[in-house]
């Protein structure tokens, strides 16, 4: 199964509500889907040494894990999805927001465009796999994530975490 499947190995084609400026340690929030159920909790785990998110399916099962590197030499994200991983980090050139989404036993992806604003996609060698934007929502402190069909909505939103935990240092 690819990186880009979701753990049922087919596509999802799912939007997704996320708030923003909620990742403080400690904090948890609900990921509802387009309908306003609540499909993934974002569970900050306080009393860590390293920054550490839990993206739960239901509330109670753990299917992401995003961590602070903090022995890097820029900043870094490890996402765990399962056996899977990869690292977020932020492009170093450029004007606008970049990030580098480098994935262990796949094709690396990319995000790029206005990351603090939440209106940016997240690319694979086949095209966007996400995007993500705030028109889509009325409701102040709230974005979408678009994840399109083929791709993991767990790893997805859970590289949306690590890169809105890296644009709030």
């Amino acid at each position: 199964m690819g990186l880009l499947r979701d753990r049922h190995g087919k596509g999802a084609g799912t939007r997704f509500r996320m708030q923003q400026d909620l990742l403080s340690i400690g904090d948890d929030y609900w990921v509802e889907d387009e309908e306003g159920n609540r499909a993934y909790k974002v569970d900050g785990k306080a009393l860590r040494v390293r920054d550490t998110w839990e993206l739960k399916e239901g509330g109670d099962v753990v299917v992401a894990t995003v961590r602070e590197r903090k022995l890097s030499v820029r900043d870094a994200m490890t996402v765990e999805v399962g056996d899977r991983k990869a690292v977020v980090k932020k492009a170093v050139v450029g004007i606008r927001d970049r990030f580098h989404i480098e994935v262990e036993h796949g094709s690396d992806l990319k995000a790029h465009g206005n990351v603090v604003d939440h209106e940016y996609e997240i690319e694979g060698d086949d095209g966007t796999i996400a995007t993500v934007s705030k028109r889509w929502f009325r409701v102040r402190d709230t974005y979408g994530v678009e994840v399109a069909p083929g791709a993991d909505p767990a790893l997805v939103l859970a590289v949306t975490v690590a890169i809105d935990a890296l644009t709030r240092h």
